[in-house]
């Protein structure tokens, strides 16, 4: 009768830690995940571009620049360059260390779903003293053996939602470190475009010098043989001589700088400047037509703006944290394991020990923490969103900075083709004047110096017109899209460092 009775009471345990265990269950899934619901902040799109000017929009919006934007130069060299960015670039190893480390954060941080389990050994020989206190105790000068072999389990139950809101920030700001990747390989590519686009110019430069140096050359040879026949003066011919000197000089001093971007494009692409080189090409062809979106896609086209509203996001998701810990925290434990003072008894069920328990701890007073810690976790948010809005209006300065540089450029071109035509049509009017004689050959040499100018301007608009339309396309996130962000980075997300390809 007895023995049924013993029965009995460990089936009621046995159900009472049961039904205590499925009441833990629904709580946790049907638990209150504690903060505010995340809404994306409002941020300003007005509905078109100012300096657009009469620029056609694009049909139907800026997606047609791909990955690979920089093709849309149709220039192989340049292709070539940029497609070791992402084998070489330090910046965007680094970058992608980043998001590996994001991800490695945002993985430690969900085991927290997860019970924690260890398991142990131990074996240890022991004597007790005959003379402790008291004195009638049963071990009083026994030596003895302990063989041990623990396990135990200890899970937190998420009833406040604190670890899925953690999990969450921790989420959104691996998808943030992945937004960032995206930023530093648009930069990388669009810095290495513009000192590619920026040496070419100086190769047209130096290449326009040289001929005005075979120019000069021709006119100082003929000044020296109408001096010699008594025709000019040697004042003409010292003029002569000082102009020719004085462009070979500037044709030199293009060099410098161009060696500086030649170095600047090896550095990009992950080599030594020793080891690389770059072959002159003038620039001549204008820069292709960059297809505009409306202002509103802007917000999904830009990395670095889509990184900034995932950090807002993700301090949201900490104001929960915080509030949370108004909250108990309730843990579940269990142990168990055999104990033994023979090794070959251990593992009989005798030697066997259990223990199961469940806590809830909670915080009576401290002194204001928690409160401070959500004061902290809003203002957090707050400066996250400040940056955010900060973001698209930096966006749109540099959307709008770019389109007015590129449209006047244009502008500025063909009226400065104009003026190198008439500066030349000036020069060759002042020379035939000077072989008949009808003027000294100081006009000669006024009229090269404005003929020159004005081809050398002509060169430098068309390489700013080039470096604009690259930092237009820049502005407007380089054909990439906020789907490359990968929904769930800790174990399956792709790595968004190439714009979308």
């Amino acid at each position: 009768m007895k023995h049924l009775q013993g029965i009995l009471r460990g089936n009621q345990r046995q159900a009472l830690w049961i039904h205590g265990l499925l009441a833990l269950a629904i709580l946790e899934l049907t638990g209150c995940v504690v903060g505010p619901k995340y809404h994306t902040p409002a941020a300003p799109a007005p509905p078109a571009y100012k300096e657009v000017g009469d620029w056609k929009p694009a049909q139907p919006n800026d997606q047609n620049l791909g990955g690979s934007w920089w093709t849309v130069f149709q220039d192989p060299q340049l292709d070539a360059l940029e497609q070791q960015i992402n084998v070489g670039n330090q910046n965007l190893r680094a970058a992608e260390a980043q998001f590996r480390q994001a991800r490695a954060a945002l993985r430690y941080n969900r085991a927290d779903y997860y019970p924690t389990a260890t398991v142990g050994a131990s074996a240890t020989r022991q004597r007790t003293s005959s003379r402790r206190p008291p004195a009638t105790s049963t071990f009083d000068g026994i030596t003895y053996n302990d063989f041990v072999t623990p396990f135990s389990v200890s899970y937190q139950v998420d009833v406040w939602g604190r670890i899925r809101k953690n999990v969450e920030s921790y989420r959104e700001q691996a998808q943030a470190s992945a937004a960032d990747l995206a930023t530093v390989n648009l930069s990388m590519h669009a810095d290495l475009a513009i000192d590619y686009f920026q040496a070419r110019s100086l190769d047209a430069q130096e290449q326009l010098l040289n001929s005005t140096v075979t120019e000069y050359e021709q006119a100082l040879e003929l000044n020296e043989n109408r001096f010699q026949g008594g025709i000019a003066s040697e004042v003409e011919v010292e003029q002569a001589k000082t102009q020719l000197q004085t462009t070979r000089a500037a044709a030199i001093d293009v060099g410098v700088l161009r060696a500086q971007y030649e170095h600047a494009v090896a550095i990009l692409i992950g080599k030594p400047p020793a080891e690389f080189g770059l072959p002159p090409l003038p620039l001549t062809a204008p820069p292709p037509h960059v297809p505009i979106s409306v202002p509103s896609e802007l917000l999904e086209r830009r990395p670095d703006i889509a990184a900034a509203e995932r950090r807002v996001a993700s301090a949201n998701a900490q104001i929960g944290v915080a509030k949370s810990a108004y909250y108990p925290t309730i843990s579940l434990g269990a142990s168990g394991g055999f104990e033994s003072s023979a090794i070959t008894t251990l593992l009989n069920g005798p030697s066997g020990l259990w223990s199961l328990g469940l806590s809830a701890v909670g915080t009576v007073f401290d002194g204001g923490r928690r409160r401070a810690l959500n004061d902290e976790a809003r203002a957090a948010y707050d400066f996250q969103v400040a940056t955010y809005r900060e973001s698209v209006l930096s966006g749109f300065q540099q959307v709008e900075d770019n389109l007015a540089a590129v449209r006047i450029l244009e502008n500025e071109a063909k009226v400065q083709d104009e003026a190198v035509v008439a500066a030349q049509k000036s020069l060759d009017l002042s020379v035939t004047r000077y072989k008949g004689g009808v003027t000294s050959y100081l006009e000669v040499i006024t009229a090269q110096s404005a003929a020159l100018a004005d081809e050398v301007t002509a060169v430098n608009i068309l390489g700013r017109r080039m470096a604009n339309t690259v930092l237009l396309i820049q502005a407007l996130g380089g054909g990439w899209d906020r789907s490359s962000l990968p929904d769930r980075p800790e174990c399956c997300g792709k790595l968004a460092n190439n714009n979308g390809n």
